[in-house]
């Protein structure tokens, strides 16, 4: 007879990220991980002091899922911001449970929108914006900060099943966002 396959740190990670994906996060427990792993509770609370600690290893998977999710752009838009900005809704209509679990739990925990934005994945964000607009760094900053405003808002009133997915009217009003940004670089009163 074989021995039984070993369950690991990383496994339980994965079916935590899993259940908060297909259920919601707050489905994520030691009777839930081991039940998605075919195993008792044993190995979710040997690795695991607490399952507060399960929920933060998911939810920093998830963050680095998304992260990949809006940066793996197909060049299906005019512009690289107007895609990943379309992407971070589609995201929040695909992938409802997992924007609520990281975006409008308590693991969210940026603090500061100006801390949040200046993050070390946000440095290629940047460097495209840069090149796109012709913009420095500050400039940058402040164009970025208004679309991720306007896109945030549309992406949570879906996630929360607020209103009905309009691609059209997503471009629309994303480009009005980029293109009302540059406008007010151009008149020099960009925050």
């Amino acid at each position: 007879m074989p021995a039984k396959a070993k369950v690991t740190k990383e496994m339980i990670v994965n079916a935590a990220f899993e259940i908060a994906k297909e259920a919601g996060a707050e489905n994520i427990n030691a009777r839930t991980v081991s039940q998605k792993l075919g195993c008792s509770t044993q190995p979710v609370l040997y690795y695991f002091k607490k399952i507060e600690d399960v929920r933060i290893a998911a939810h920093k998977k998830g963050s680095e899922y998304h992260i990949a999710y809006l940066t793996d752009l197909s060049g299906k838009y005019e512009r690289p911001m107007l895609e990943m900005g379309m992407r971070y809704i589609r995201f929040a209509v695909e992938e409802k449970n997992l924007f609520r679990f990281l975006f409008h739990s308590n693991y969210y925990t940026s603090g500061r929108l100006s801390d949040r934005l200046t993050e070390e994945n946000l440095d290629s964000v940047f460097s495209v914006l840069k090149i796109q607009t012709k913009a420095d760094a500050k400039q940058a900053y402040g164009i970025f900060a208004q679309i991720y405003l306007v896109t945030h808002g549309i992406a949570s009133l879906l996630a929360e099943n607020s209103m009905a997915y309009d691609e059209a009217y997503c471009v629309k009003t994303l480009s009005n966002a980029y293109f009302g940004a540059m406008a007010l670089i151009k008149e020099g009163k960009l925050l």
